[in-house]
């Protein structure tokens, strides 16, 4: 029986939860419910607080885990990254008062507050800088303000919030998350994970690419296929009218109208685009 983290909360919790039941697994009727048990697909899934999930994989208490990066980082667990998942992104920045500094190089000997110590902690040594750092629960603009520190590192989405409080982003992001999939050091590709592994990644390309099917004059065949070139290779089949071909291609989703813009100008018709379920490549 494969053993799953899962977060049992917030917007992590929510892509998860569909992204398994995409995959074909059962999933808790309630967000109340601690544990749920899929015996068909011999799998058990555990809600923790995302925060924990890193810990409960390292311990090899439970096999594999969905969490984000930046938690799974700062937790310090012996854990490694399997797949990333393509939700819950976020980006980590410092901040501080204008012209305080505008590197990570100028906080040297500086006290920095955040909630995500470890991640800050790992960054300052990765670039040789001694830092003090200031680990707090939240709401770390207010830090420098109140005296307690000189500069700031947070999840930074629009700076709105940052600006309010009078300060600026500086330097290059300490960290780009999302959530991933995790196991425990050194065990990521173990047996019991393949199938899950491959489920997972079935829905990911499933939600990055469409199936398109068009028909075009066989004449035309090569400069319509440069166009669609498929994943290995588009299927290409005769119509019943002499001279025409039926095509059918993966195409990226977000290009997709581009692409079907430029097979009508070039001749195609009948152009079709459909979500893709599931898959396996």
């Amino acid at each position: 029986m494969l053993r799953v983290a899962l977060p049992n909360k917030g917007s992590l919790s929510e892509g998860a939860s569909a992204l398994f039941r995409e995959a074909g697994y059962r999933q808790r009727r309630t967000n109340r419910d601690l544990t749920c048990l899929d015996e068909s697909n011999g799998i058990e899934f555990f809600y923790l607080r995302p925060g924990d999930i890193a810990t409960y994989v390292a311990s090899g208490d439970l096999d594999v885990g969905v969490t984000g990066r930046d938690l799974a980082l700062n937790s310090g667990a012996d854990v490694e990254e399997v797949l990333g998942l393509g939700f819950g992104r976020s980006t980590f920045r410092f901040a501080a008062a204008p012209g305080t500094a505008g590197s990570v190089k100028d906080l040297e000997g500086m006290r920095i507050a955040s909630s995500y110590g470890g991640v800050v902690r790992s960054h300052l040594e990765d670039h040789d800088v001694s830092a003090s750092i200031v680990t707090l629960a939240g709401a770390v603009e207010n830090a420098i303000a109140l005296g307690v520190a000189d500069a700031v590192a947070d999840v930074v989405e629009t700076g709105t919030t940052l600006r309010q409080a009078g300060l600026e982003v500086f330097g290059e992001p300490i960290l780009k998350s999302e959530a991933v999939l995790i196991s425990k050091a050194g065990n990521g590709e173990a047996d019991g994970h393949r199938q899950l592994l491959r489920r997972v990644k079935g829905v990911l390309v499933a939600r990055t690419y469409v199936m398109l099917a068009y028909d075009v004059k066989a004449e035309l065949l090569e400069r319509a296929v440069a166009l669609t070139p498929g994943i290995e290779s588009p299927t290409v089949s005769p119509l019943h009218s002499e001279g025409w071909v039926a095509v059918q291609a993966m195409c990226e989703r977000k290009t997709i109208h581009t692409v079907m813009d430029d097979l009508y100008e070039l001749g195609a018709r009948g152009i079709l685009a459909t979500d893709i379920g599931a898959c396996r490549l």
